[in-house]
């Protein structure tokens, strides 16, 4: 505990530092095939202007990647990279918790349910007041309530401290296109991976773990799972989303 705490300490100066000289990191993204599909992967680093998005100032959900980007020219600064980032009911609420900017517009959701977002253990992805990026196990988060100014809660937890979910099958037949968030241990950085092909949720956690070298993972989605990365001439489309999570920098 006293470990971590340092860990995130020393990360939280090194966030203060890079903000102090200016710096604006952008995504890396990059391809990495395993185990037969290749997985797109977008590592953003803490101190990023990583944000998450739902609805635009009239309360109108924003529901894709180019009505973001327009919704930020206002202030000079564009979309770098996006993806969904947690499950939504069908007027594009939010299932479970959705925190902006340190306010929270949908409450934290404990209880187990029904589908992916009930299979608990679940969590939440945080970006804390200081910029560290990191993963909660929900009902840890309900009770020590982390100083977050952006989170989003999705299901289930695909690593929980580098072991999988208890209720993953190695011989699971169940496969969908996937996406999900990991962190660091040092919540330094984030990496947000989209799977090219239909994965299981065992292979898909296995990503996180062997591929990325990771310890914590959430799943956001599947199916509707979507990506903008311009790195990786990625800018998908379909049906309007629910909670989206973006990286913005300067517009060209």
């Amino acid at each position: 505990m006293i470990a971590d705490r340092l860990i995130r300490a020393a990360a939280a100066l090194l966030l203060s530092a890079t903000g102090a000289l200016g710096a604006e990191p952008g995504p890396a993204c990059r391809e990495i095939p395993f185990e037969g599909v290749r997985h797109s992967v977008c590592e953003v680093s803490a101190g990023a202007d990583l944000r998450l998005f739902l609805r635009d100032e009239t309360g109108a959900t924003l529901g894709s990647f180019s009505r973001i980007d327009q919704s930020l020219a206002a202030e000079g600064r564009a979309l770098r990279f996006a993806m969904n980032a947690g499950m939504y009911h069908s007027d594009r609420s939010p299932v479970g918790l959705h925190i902006e900017g340190g306010r929270e517009i949908t409450p934290i959701v404990t209880a187990s349910g029904p589908g992916n977002f009930g299979m608990t253990p679940n969590g939440v992805f945080c970006i804390t007041q200081s910029g560290a990026l990191e993963i909660h196990e929900s009902r840890s988060f309900a009770k020590s309530r982390p100083d977050c100014r952006f989170a989003t809660q999705s299901g289930p937890l695909l690593l929980i401290d580098g072991a999988l979910h208890p209720r993953f099958l190695a011989d699971s037949t169940s496969r969908y296109i996937r996406n999900g968030v990991g962190v660091s241990a040092d919540g330094s950085r984030a990496f947000f991976v989209i799977s090219g092909g239909r994965v299981s949720f065992h292979e898909f956690a296995r990503f996180f773990r062997d591929a990325l070298g990771l310890q914590q993972a959430l799943y956001f989605d599947g199916n509707i799972s979507r990506l903008y990365a311009p790195d990786l001439g990625r800018n998908d489309f379909g049906f309007a989303m629910g909670p989206v999570i973006g990286l913005v920098g300067p517009r060209d």
